[in-house]
């Protein structure tokens, strides 16, 4: 994906594979409001191509069941399994105050609450107990070695400041228990 594209692109949803007997496709919403994956345009491959140009839809209990002129078979709404469905960052509302896209946290650099430069964002996760930041750490100087990366949850209290326009935010490092 091109620098231009990805700041362009949002994913807002994947395919989960087919549903039924009439090419419904099963997506996983990555929206806060599951259908709202649906109501934004076409759904875009991460090369900005049309995949689904959504017709109707309905929500089931863990996805969204969508009907698309782009596919009419059950086999076709397999072929596209675990395709990452995007939509265009201008049609999207505008994130209120403390929320966030996800793409907008990645490649922030990271300090701790007392300054020290920790590392930097390069994805976040929903593992289902809330959002968690994958960190890569700096090199550490006297090895000369990466550490791995590590994940720090995403929420008020361990990550009370996020600066977009500065690039970074600031973590209260968690200790393991």
């Amino acid at each position: 994906m091109n620098e231009e594209t990805a700041n362009t692109l949002i994913c807002v949803a994947a395919i989960a594979g087919a549903f039924g007997v009439k090419g419904e496709v099963k997506i996983k919403s990555f929206t806060e409001t599951p259908e709202n994956c649906v109501t934004y345009g076409p759904l875009l491959n991460e090369a900005g191509e049309v995949v689904l140009t959504p017709k109707t839809h309905r929500v089931m209990k863990n996805f969204v069941a969508v009907t698309a002129p782009e596919v009419t078979t059950p086999e076709d709404a397999e072929a596209l399994k675990s395709t990452q469905l995007f939509v265009l960052r201008e049609k999207l509302p505008t994130p209120e105050e403390d929320d966030f896209y996800y793409s907008d946290l990645v490649g922030l650099d990271v300090k701790s609450n007392d300054g020290k430069r920790i590392g930097q964002v390069v994805a976040v996760h929903q593992f289902g107990a809330g959002d968690m930041l994958e960190i890569a750490p700096h090199m550490d100087k006297k090895t000369k070695k990466t550490p791995a990366s590590f994940f720090h949850p995403f929420t008020k209290a361990a990550t009370p400041k996020v600066d977009i326009p500065a690039g970074r935010l600031i973590i209260v490092p968690q200790e393991a228990e």
